[in-house]
């Protein structure tokens, strides 16, 4: 029963990311002004997320 509370929460504090505000976070990290360490913290987003978003972009930029 605790697990499933814990769960809730994390679920109801999840910050949710436009389309937008992605595409605006991976092009700053491409830009190479600063680290990309840098700007996930300054983000609220871990590295990992980055870098999947950032592959996601350049996947769905060549196929559509």
């Amino acid at each position: 029963m605790g697990m499933n509370v814990v769960a809730k929460i994390r679920q109801a504090t999840r910050r949710k990311y436009s389309a937008q505000e992605k595409i605006r976070i991976v092009l700053e990290g491409l830009r190479g002004e600063i680290p990309i360490s840098e700007l996930c913290r300054r983000e609220g987003i871990a590295p990992t997320m980055y870098y999947r978003w950032s592959k996601r972009s350049w996947t769905r930029g060549r196929t559509g």
